[in-house]
């Protein structure tokens, strides 16, 4: 190492000895890899300083600068989170930029020139530059949505990322519907119809196949479309992509009315214990989820002695007070007979 080090005097009294400083650096690099310690080819002492800053290894006695050329070999770690502040900033740092994302218009994979008006050095730009950098901004923005396509998807995924924190959905519904948002437009299914109609069915079907407990009235009224336009796009969706939707689970639809109605825990386990009863005899085939969710709690609420009217239920589940009425008549004539309960054990 020592040699190496000596080498510095010869390089300097040559012109043109750039590659061979390239060369002592890498040298010099790999012998700091590898932990041997530095000396000065001067007062021959140990005490080195590296200046991360500007690259450089300097004697702390003397003050030679050994090399002035050395390379940075950490990652490059930043945070890429849309809340810096946030505790978990730390954590989420990353060298690979943004993830891409099918509920942005562009995957982000299109570059963004910053709004700054200081260089890299930090220095700060004169007018006549940064003229230019607006309008290179101008054009840049011009470019990422220059066909209908392209301004259609930006209109849609920001709609959506407005309906993403009302409806409290999490990130992987959010990429199934924007991938379904994107299927539809390939199939030029948008065409003629509102970007917000299509933009709500795709979020109702993935929702379903997600199985995130979300109505149409809901994502109809948080997306302020009418409840027939969301359900006319819902059809031709399901229809033109040959989607496989499964079945609403009415066992999720309890624990929903429940705490919209404020019922209690118990009348809770009770009624998804009827649910259990009502399921295995086949009478849910062709039900609405949420209208026999609230029957079986209003069943349940009988049962525990817990104060609450239909009125109350239908209002929390979004159904009328002849809905939750039809649907109790049809368990107490399925599950009840000769006044005695069939294959239902409440537990206290």
């Amino acid at each position: 190492m020592v040699s190496n080090v000596n080498m510095i005097s010869e390089f300097d009294k040559d012109d043109n000895s750039k590659n061979k400083r390239k060369y002592f650096n890498s040298q010099l690099q790999a012998s700091i890899t590898d932990s041997n310690p530095l000396v000065c080819s001067i007062c021959k002492s140990n005490q080195i300083i590296t200046d991360t800053e500007s690259g450089e290894i300097i004697c702390s006695k003397c003050g030679q600068v050994i090399s002035d050329e050395i390379q940075e070999t950490g990652p490059e770690w930043r945070n890429f989170a849309s809340s810096p502040s946030s505790d978990e900033s730390n954590d989420r740092r990353s060298r690979i930029g943004m993830p891409t994302s099918l509920a942005r218009h562009d995957m982000g994979l299109s570059t963004i020139i910053g709004r700054t008006d200081r260089d890299a050095s930090g220095q700060k730009i004169d007018a006549p530059m940064r003229s230019t950098m607006e309008r290179l901004k101008t054009w840049d923005l011009r470019t990422q949505t220059h066909t209908p396509t392209d301004r259609s998807l930006r209109q849609a995924f920001s709609q959506l990322d407005v309906l993403k924190d009302k409806l409290g959905l999490p990130d992987a519904v959010i990429e199934k519907a924007a991938y379904i948002y994107r299927k539809a437009q390939e199939r030029h299914l948008v065409r003629g119809r509102t970007v917000s109609g299509i933009l709500a069915a795709s979020i109702y079907v993935a929702c379903r196949e997600m199985g995130i407990s979300r109505t149409l009235k809901d994502i109809a009224a948080y997306s302020n479309v009418k409840l027939k336009e969301v359900a006319r796009s819902y059809r031709l969706l399901y229809l033109e992509l040959d989607l496989k939707i499964p079945i609403i689970n009415p066992m999720k639809c309890i624990a929903r009315v429940a705490n919209k109605a404020n019922l209690s825990e118990r009348t809770k386990r009770q009624a998804a214990e009827i649910m259990n009863n009502v399921t295995k005899r086949e009478i849910s085939v062709g039900k609405d989820p949420m209208g026999l969710a609230a029957s079986v709690l209003y069943l349940a609420s009988l049962n525990t002695g817990e104060n609450i009217t239909q009125a109350n239920i239908a209002d929390s589940a979004g159904v009328t007070e002849v809905t939750i009425r039809n649907r109790v008549k049809d368990i107490k004539k399925q599950l009840f007979k000769n006044n005695k309960v069939v294959q239902i054990h409440f537990t206290n």
